[in-house]
């Protein structure tokens, strides 16, 4: 299929202009990756159109959210290699080219992806320019009649993911091993933190991982709890622990998160998992801020050089989420390659509503609510509400979830959003039963190379 496209590059301190035209896509299915393309760009000087052009050629990857599964996003190119016939390269075009040229034929490539019939005879077409340039949105805006935003249901997606994972605990099962085993340590008497080990529980139980949850007087002592732990390391049967936080005050929550063995660290709170994190490294993530990147990708929101902000600093939830907003995605995390702002307490009002209004992305966790309101956010942005708190509803009497965002203004305006309850919620449940599966086959994994 050949593509043709002008686009021109003008930076700001050079007069010469440059003309960019697409003049070869090849899509390659693969096995590990949904599919790979490649692109021949050529580029000429348009105030010196007789000089021969500049040849490029970008290879791009794509990974589906569910690796096996049909819907492809290209959004970040696995590798960018430039070989250019001519040594008279500016490197601001090399760079400029390496973004925009890239970010260009993403939208192209999505747009045959979606309509592969009808899009092959527009884009072969001379006049086709026109065309292209109609589809380059960069936000899902809304039209004139006031739609309101797409909702993201993660309580859909998290039950499609539990699906995917009861698949693979069955084909582990045939492959002659045990089902992944998850041990929870609940300390105290607090309704919320039973309710929410019941559910993971539940949850376990629906996809095929053997649970057990062991309970706790308020006052066992540290060194109690921290002897337990240690035993639940040792124990080959036992693939995961997870400690419901928070614990009773006597008790340091970092020494306890620390103890837990890395690689049956399933919530993703030691913090040599967070190192490894933060270097953009191979570890089990923290639950809630792998179920916000999931989310986005499953609803197909672009991420690649898109502007994001996250309100909340907390080191379980803001900061990881953060830096899978801002890494690189050619990395183990599989990051989402965003410019991204964080905001907290102390972010003065009237910042954070600048902020927000740059935005392309909102990822909210501060549990106030309504916080975020309409006039903070930029139209067709996403935003993706993980706070949650229970408040008393006025109209009913009784308490009701509600999130950091007023829903029922900012769907007005934004471009899709989460719900509270039903939105992040689910998911951090689903991801919890998949660093489970990934601790259980990662330590297989490691007494076999012993």
């Amino acid at each position: 299929m050949v593509v043709q496209c002008l686009l021109s590059l003008k930076p700001a301190c050079f007069a010469v202009r440059y003309k960019v035209i697409v003049t070869q896509v090849t899509r390659t299915k693969t096995m590990f990756t949904s599919e790979i393309a490649n692109a021949t760009y050529h580029i000429f000087k348009i105030d010196r159109p007789h000089t021969a052009p500049l040849s490029v050629r970008s290879t791009l990857v794509g990974y589906s959210s569910n690796r096996n599964g049909p819907n492809t996003n290209f959004h970040r190119p696995l590798r960018s290699n430039f070989q250019l016939r001519s040594a008279n390269v500016p490197s601001w075009l090399v760079y400029r080219l390496n973004f925009f040229c890239t970010r260009e034929f993403l939208k192209i490539h999505k747009m045959v992806q979606a309509k592969d019939s009808q899009v092959d005879k527009s884009l072969t077409a001379p006049e086709s320019t026109s065309n292209i340039r109609m589809l380059h949105s960069s936000t899902q805006v809304k039209d004139s009649l006031g739609k309101m935003a797409k909702l993201i249901d993660g309580k859909q997606i998290a039950s499609e993911i539990r699906a995917e994972l009861r698949e693979q605990i069955v084909l582990w099962k045939t492959q002659g091993h045990r089902a992944p085993q998850l041990t929870a340590i609940l300390i105290g008497d607090d309704p919320a933190s039973a309710t929410y080990v019941n559910n993971k529980m539940k949850a376990a139980e629906d996809v095929g991982i053997n649970s057990k949850t062991e309970r706790y007087s308020a006052n066992i002592t540290e060194e109690e709890l921290i002897s337990r732990i240690q035993q639940l390391n040792e124990d080959e049967e036992v693939d995961g622990i997870l400690v419901q936080l928070p614990v009773p005050g006597h008790i340091n929550e970092r020494k306890v998160c620390n103890t837990v063995s890395c690689d049956k660290d399933v919530d993703g709170f030691n913090e040599r998992n967070v190192g490894r994190l933060c270097l953009d490294m191979n570890t089990l993530i923290p639950c809630t801020p792998l179920g916000v990147q999931e989310l986005i990708k499953r609803a197909e929101i672009e991420t690649f050089g898109k502007n994001a902000v996250v309100v909340g600093r907390s080191k379980n939830v803001g900061m990881p989420i953060a830096m899978l907003l801002h890494a690189d995605g050619r990395n183990d995390t599989c990051a989402m390659d965003a410019t991204v702002t964080i905001c907290h307490r102390f972010t003065p009002l009237e910042e954070l509503k600048r902020f927000c209004r740059s935005a392309d992305i909102i990822v909210t966790a501060t549990g106030v609510p309504g916080l975020i309101t309409a006039d903070m956010v930029k139209e067709g942005a996403a935003v993706i509400d993980v706070g949650i708190t229970r408040v008393n509803d006025p109209v009913t009497g009784k308490t009701k979830l509600v999130g950091d965002v007023d829903f029922e203004g900012v769907r007005k305006v934004a471009g899709s959003i989460t719900p509270v309850p039903g939105g992040v919620g689910p998911m951090t449940v689903a991801m919890l039963m998949k660093n489970t599966v990934v601790a259980a086959k990662n330590l297989v994994g490691k007494r076999n190379a012993h």
